[in-house]
């Protein structure tokens, strides 16, 4: 498990982080969503052990991972733009990876070189920005790391490898209960493969859920009366929007999905339908005020 607590960081004049808290369960998926420029990379790094935080703690398996050798040898980071070795070929970077972390398998880099198509004995600095990135996946994966945090992974690669890699992770986590951290611009390109998602904004934590607990928890629902609206109807939905469409009233309500339609048909209504939310929905609804935020992390 990942416990970040209260974490802040601050570069000169500018807070980069204000009192982030989280935890990231071991064998999970966690989408760590924001703007950019947001925090998202900072986070990653104190996660990494790469910066120290200023203030608050963060633990992994309760030990802390700044200059803590055996634990990185258990966490591989993908950052935005991956680095490797002017002039090595895949084979070669393969070599160093092998002498870093214990668990590398050659058996699975072999396996993986069919997944990927690349050479092994191409100079990685000549592959193009895609290429480059599919061979930090090979990499990684090869040295099957109980921890991978990546940051905005999917640029560069192509709609069908972009699905190859989801499938790759998502059987590791199934496998081998790897934990998976992965930052993003964009709600769109990641929300198929989380369990759990952060939004941060300007360095805070504005909303964390579990995806599951969200989806089931929050709900569009059209109805209408014979007469007009009882004026009991709103007053007993935790209701987070409404608006009138003729006669017909569409509201999103928070609560369980049994609960909402049993209140709902108390009142005998003449339309009754529970609508299915888009998972941007449910973010811009949950935020109130500030659903802008998540407006900018949707792909237009």
């Amino acid at each position: 498990m990942i416990k970040v607590e209260n974490i802040e960081k601050h570069f000169e004049d500018h807070q980069a982080l204000r009192q982030v808290t989280l935890s990231i369960q071991k064998g999970s998926i966690y989408g760590l969503l924001g703007s950019n420029g947001a925090g998202k990379t900072t986070l990653l790094k104190i996660i990494m052990g790469i910066y120290r935080q200023d203030k608050g703690r963060i633990l992994i398996h309760e030990e802390e991972p700044f200059e803590h050798v055996a634990l990185k040898q258990k966490m591989i980071f993908i950052p935005d733009q991956p680095y490797f070795f002017s002039h090595y070929t895949v084979k070669q970077m393969a070599g160093y990876y092998q002498s870093l972390y214990p668990n590398w398998s050659e058996e699975r880099f072999e396996k993986l070189g069919k997944v990927f198509n690349i050479s092994p004995n191409k100079k990685i600095q000549r592959l193009s920005k895609g290429m480059q990135r599919q061979v930090a996946f090979w990499l990684s994966l090869s040295a099957k790391p109980d921890y991978l945090l990546l940051d905005e992974p999917i640029d560069g690669l192509d709609a069908v490898m972009r699905q190859k890699v989801k499938n790759l992770l998502i059987q590791d986590v199934a496998d081998r209960e790897m934990t998976v951290v992965i930052s993003s611009h964009n709600l769109r390109e990641i929300e198929d493969i989380c369990d759990h998602v952060g939004i941060i904004h300007q360095g805070a934590l504005m909303l964390e859920k579990d995806l599951d607990d969200l989806k089931s928890d929050v709900h569009k629902i059209q109805i209408a009366f014979k007469q007009e609206t009882p004026p009991d109807f709103l007053s007993g939905l935790d209701t987070l929007f409404v608006e009138e469409r003729g006669s017909v009233l569409l509201c999103i309500v928070r609560g369980k999905e049994e609960e909402v339609t049993a209140f709902a048909k108390q009142f005998q209504p003449v339309i009754f339908d529970l609508l299915p939310l888009t998972l941007e929905e449910i973010f811009i609804y949950e935020l109130g005020g500030t659903g802008y935020v998540v407006e900018s992390i949707m792909d237009k």
